[in-house]
């Protein structure tokens, strides 16, 4: 780690240098500017670090001489090997490579999976555990196109959640969340188990993806709400088709057809930038499907029991038996675990977990 940092406290010392020297280049000055202010806290962190270790190497020096001296670097050792342990782990967790997308805002899609109408029902639950963390965390939320059942509940919501480090904290929510619980429609009391999917995607700049008049087709027609009633008599909702990919979105909540074509847009953006991420990292399915299987109930990340108020994490083995806190956004828990896991893999992957 040592070696990492001295490389790292080079390119700041450069970086100095070439500041020093770049003239009126502007341009390249805050280019320098930005990579300098990314990489002080590291620098920092790291001569706290060396003054650490300086520390416990003179302590231990004086661990062979007389007992008053030797009880004292024993006090000084004591004192400063946790701090040291406290420092590795935060400078560990600073030399990862970060995801650019993690300060990024975040389109949410749930989609009622397994289960008819307890799905949807189960998918507007969803909707608002997420809606209740986002109000948690200060972020907001936007929504950007729903088809209701009419009974509350959604065949589909899509919407944005808009707060610095939004998509850090909510990408592990990409997947199959499974309900089992007695219907309000069930007339024995019999227990039910649905699905709902979410889909977590980053949103894109759109200069990030650039998408070809050519590679897309637009219908206009006109919105309607549940039930299939018209709510607009003119044509106001779009239908956007990626033609390369077969991607199709759809927005129709909003009053006028340039703003559903923009949100529309953002979502296909946001779509086509996931799958080029898959893409990178040589998955084969499309990005939606390798985020939320197929909606069969066998596949699942979390389930909701109603019954016995619990909610088990399947990926960490972590149950809450507290369902009224879940479902008013309390998911630090599941969050918080599954991050530092994360970070744990991706520690012993560059051979920084020793």
């Amino acid at each position: 780690m040592l070696q990492k940092l001295a490389g790292i406290e080079a390119r700041y010392q450069e970086i100095n240098q070439m500041l020093m020297e770049v003239g009126e280049d502007y341009q390249r000055a805050a280019e320098l500017g930005i990579e300098r202010a990314e990489l002080e806290p590291l620098v920092n962190k790291a001569g706290e670090y060396r003054q650490l270790l300086e520390r416990r190497d003179e302590a231990q020096t004086l661990l062979d001489t007389d007992d008053e001296m030797r009880q004292l670097a024993q006090t000084e050792l004591a004192e400063v090997e946790p701090l040291i342990e406290d420092i590795e782990r935060e400078i560990k967790s600073m030399l990862l490579p970060r995801d650019p997308r993690d300060q990024r805002n975040v389109i949410f899609e749930i989609r009622a999976g397994t289960g008819g109408d307890e799905a949807a029902l189960f998918a507007a639950d969803l909707f608002r555990i997420y809606s209740r963390y986002a109000e948690r965390k200060r972020w907001s939320v936007e929504l950007l196109s729903v088809n209701e059942i009419g009974i509350g509940g959604y065949k589909e919501i899509i919407f944005q959640v808009k707060g610095k480090g939004a998509y850090s904290r909510l990408k592990y929510e990409s997947g199959v969340h499974r309900v089992q619980r007695i219907p309000v429609t069930e007339s024995q009391g019999r227990i039910h188990t649905s699905t709902a999917t979410v889909a977590v995607l980053a949103e894109v700049d759109e200069v990030e993806i650039d998408i070809p008049e050519n590679d897309i087709k637009i219908d206009v027609y006109k919105s309607a709400g549940a039930g299939g009633q018209n709510v607009q008599k003119n044509a106001t909702a779009i239908r956007i088709t990626h033609l390369p990919t077969g991607i199709v979105v759809s927005c129709q909540d909003e009053r006028s057809q340039l703003q559903n074509r923009m949100r529309a847009m953002s979502i296909l953006r946001a779509r086509l930038y996931e799958m080029e991420v898959e893409k990178q990292r040589e998955e084969r399915e499309e990005n939606r499907r390798s985020q939320v299987g197929t909606g069969e109930r066998s596949e699942k990340i979390r389930t909701y029991n109603y019954p016995q108020s619990r909610v088990t994490d399947h990926r960490i083995n972590i149950s809450s038996y507290n369902m009224p806190a879940i479902l008013d956004g309390d998911i630090d828990q599941f969050v918080d675990e599954l991050s530092t896991r994360d970070e744990a893999e991706r520690l012993a992957a560059v051979g920084l977990d020793d």
